[in-house]
């Protein structure tokens, strides 16, 4: 690992990181525990919530909760 000039980590920290970034990008929870090899949830021990992901969080409730909604006349129809 020194010559690749890369620190020391175990195998169990690069699962973290994997299941991390699976939820980063938005992977649904049936895909992560296929490709983590899950048979169970185990998302809540090998995921990290980020701090992008908590603002995203409660960005996205801030708009649900506070933005006005389009009238019905205003909203585009459907095939437009």
């Amino acid at each position: 690992m020194q010559a690749a000039d890369l620190r020391d980590a175990r195998l169990h920290d690069a699962r973290r990181t994997a299941a991390t970034a699976l939820l980063l990008l938005g992977v649904p929870d049936r895909a992560v525990m296929g490709i983590m090899g899950w048979s169970s949830d185990l998302r809540s021990r090998y995921q990290h919530l980020t701090d992008p992901i908590l603002k995203d969080v409660a960005t996205r409730l801030g708009r649900l909760l506070w933005e006005k909604v389009p009238e019905a006349a205003e909203r585009p129809q459907k095939g437009e």
